[in-house]
């Protein structure tokens, strides 16, 4: 069965990438506005018997989800035998239950929503707090790839004598599994309290890491207030500049600008979210994943 990958505006660079690894060809689509505010679709690719790839970031998803809607029901009344979506970062995962009478759990509603359209879906470290597994949410086959080898592989092959630092106890098993395929050491910062206001965060065995280079590591960068305290902890514990490294972009508002400012070396990013950031691509593990899931569709 031939593949062919669309682009949703903004996932060009990974669509190429991606296309070029699983020897797929790119369509061509034509994806506007009316006047009204109406979501115009044309496919001008030949899709018929062909496996139609989605490729959509979920970042400020409200404006991308008709349109990518539209996309995948378009290629089914064409032909398509079916339509997976690839949307590296996920939305609408933390409202995973009702914190305060009246809410609905969206994490639920926007699961339905996406597997009543997409035939199968491939993304990277969705936040999974009380939901187990993926398909509790999404009832088409689903495969979670996770980035920790590949931010291990970035440090090992970018960072001298590094020494990975988890925020928080949280943080730890995270941080942990990034250290040991990097064959770096790594800490957690250890909350001090002396009083109802009053705590200090240090860094534990400071003095040993004072020649290493700190690499924060995080799997959402979203106002970045985490990593920022962060930064000003060490500050204060005398260890070098850090380098921030995550694995989603969102960067709200001017979090970038701010953990820039806040005397980091360097902030680094998977490609799940396009941003000036990208450092680690994941399409090699993108595409591989895809095409093994294809047959179970």
């Amino acid at each position: 069965m031939k593949t062919i990958l669309f682009s949703l505006p903004g996932n060009e660079v990974l669509t190429e990438l991606l296309a070029t690894k699983m020897k797929a060809e790119v369509g061509q689509a034509t994806m506007r506005k009316f006047p009204d505010g109406e979501s115009y679709t044309r496919i001008l690719s030949e899709v018929k018997d062909k496996c139609v790839v989605l490729v959509c970031t979920l970042h400020e998803p409200d404006e991308k989800l008709l349109p990518l809607y539209f996309l995948s029901h378009t290629a089914k009344s064409l032909g398509a035998t079916c339509t997976c979506l690839i949307a590296p970062y996920l939305a609408y995962m933390r409202q995973d239950k009702v914190f305060n009478e009246g809410e609905g759990i969206t994490s639920g509603f926007f699961g339905k929503l996406i597997s009543g359209f997409a035939d199968s879906m491939t993304t990277v470290d969705p936040h999974l707090h009380r939901i187990s597994a993926l398909s509790e949410v999404y009832h088409i086959p689903n495969k979670v790839i996770r980035a920790a080898d590949a931010i291990s592989d970035w440090i090992k092959e970018n960072v001298e004598y590094p020494v990975l630092i988890g925020p928080d106890s949280e943080s730890e098993q995270w941080v942990s599994e990034v250290a040991k395929n990097a064959n770096a050491p790594f800490t957690v910062l250890q909350k001090v309290r002396h009083g109802d206001r009053d705590v200090e965060v240090s860094v534990p065995d400071v003095e040993k890491y004072k020649n290493a280079t700190p690499v924060l590591v995080d799997d959402i960068i979203s106002t970045a207030r985490t990593m920022i305290e962060t930064v000003q902890h060490l500050k204060m514990a005398g260890m070098k500049p850090p380098i921030c490294v995550g694995i989603h972009a969102v960067f709200s508002g001017n979090a970038y600008q701010d953990l820039l400012d806040s005397g980091v070396q360097k902030i680094v990013t998977c490609n799940t979210i396009p941003h000036p950031s990208n450092a680690i691509d994941l399409s090699d593990i993108l595409a591989k994943e895809v095409k093994e899931l294809m047959p179970h569709i």
